[in-house]
């Protein structure tokens, strides 16, 4: 199976198969590939016409693959909510989406508020790389403020600035998922509907998501 992402914004481009590898990695996943991220402007991804147009050009990116269906390709849209409520428009996206995918799985994702905010909800496990402070604080709620990479910024070290080109594919590498899965609402829509692209291409996994993402962790006793 292939899943196409479309995401927003260059440092995109290099963390989000980052992380849908690391998934299909815990849903034991072996086949699945990963292809290049699409790109598409976030203001153009909200208007129907432009999303409408990034879904048909996912889908043509079907291409034959020795010993694959070459119709099973899932698309995954992820980009971030800023300001915009996840519940309300993550599903209009989807009907949108429904109407050109020619059966095609397709799910709608929006990283609330930022993408940055799940590097906020695993803070510790990234603690020494790419310039984040060593000792650098946990943040409590890292989904409700705006601006998570300026609040990422000042948990790295004096002089460092963070920059998604060149930072957010190593961060991704570094994240504890269960802590994610844990902190953020929007990561467990990520987490569904990788499930779902999964099950509908036949790649059922033991369990999902994994039992122990469920629990706390020691450091929340």
């Amino acid at each position: 199976m292939i899943i196409q992402p479309i995401v927003e914004g260059p440092g995109d481009i290099s963390a989000v198969p980052v992380l849908l590898r690391k998934l299909c990695h815990e849903a034991q996943a072996w086949n699945v590939r990963i292809a290049a991220p699409q790109l598409c402007r976030r203001s153009q991804l909200v208007k129907r016409c432009h999303f409408q147009k990034a879904i048909r050009v996912a889908g043509s990116k079907a291409l034959p693959v020795a010993g694959s269906d070459a119709d099973c390709l899932g698309i995954l849209v992820l980009f971030d909510a800023d300001d915009d409520c996840p519940a309300e428009l993550a599903p209009k996206l989807g009907g949108w989406a429904d109407g050109v995918a020619d059966g095609r799985p397709c799910h709608v994702v929006m990283a609330n508020r930022e993408y940055e905010a799940w590097f906020l909800a695993s803070i510790e496990s990234l603690r020494g790389r790419r310039g984040i402070r060593e000792n650098a604080p946990p943040f409590p709620e890292p989904e409700a403020p705006r601006d998570a990479k300026g609040r990422l910024k000042q948990r790295m070290n004096p002089g460092r600035r963070y920059s998604p080109p060149r930072d957010q594919a190593s961060l991704t590498e570094g994240l504890d998922l269960a802590s994610v899965y844990r902190g953020c609402r929007s990561f467990r829509k990520l987490v569904s509907a990788v499930g779902a692209l999964l099950q509908t291409g036949g790649v059922r996994p033991p369990v999902w998501p994994p039992a122990d993402w469920q629990r706390p962790s020691l450091s929340e006793g």
